[in-house]
């Protein structure tokens, strides 16, 4: 913040939003706002620009929608390959009942 001692009441003190530009007069002894001056005023953004920025997000939205959904079709068709192998794998293992610990000795 911006704090300025005012030259006619050494008890006042300026106080400038850093943000907004908003200035307040505050008594420094009661604590207490003296006088608000709000920030000045701000051109209203152009209805124009904001559709165009509107349409650019709905394109960058829209552009991710697409690479997740071919990430997924990716990663779907990598799992079908990985299943494929796990398949091709155990093919030669023998299949049957499982061996229990009594069968072992």
């Amino acid at each position: 913040m911006n704090l300025k001692m005012s030259k006619q009441r050494s008890k006042t003190l300026e106080v400038v939003c850093p943000n907004c530009g908003a200035r307040l007069e505050v008594d420094a002894e009661l604590r207490k706002v003296l006088f608000h001056e709000p920030p000045p005023k701000t051109k209203a953004p152009d209805l124009s620009q904001a559709s165009e920025l509107l349409r650019k997000e709905a394109q960058r939205r829209e552009s991710l929608f697409k690479q997740s959904a071919e990430e997924e079709k990716m990663k779907s068709e990598l799992l079908e390959r990985r299943f494929k192998q796990a398949i091709e794998k155990t093919k030669d293992v023998p299949t049957g009942p499982p061996l229990k610990e009594i069968d072992l000795d």
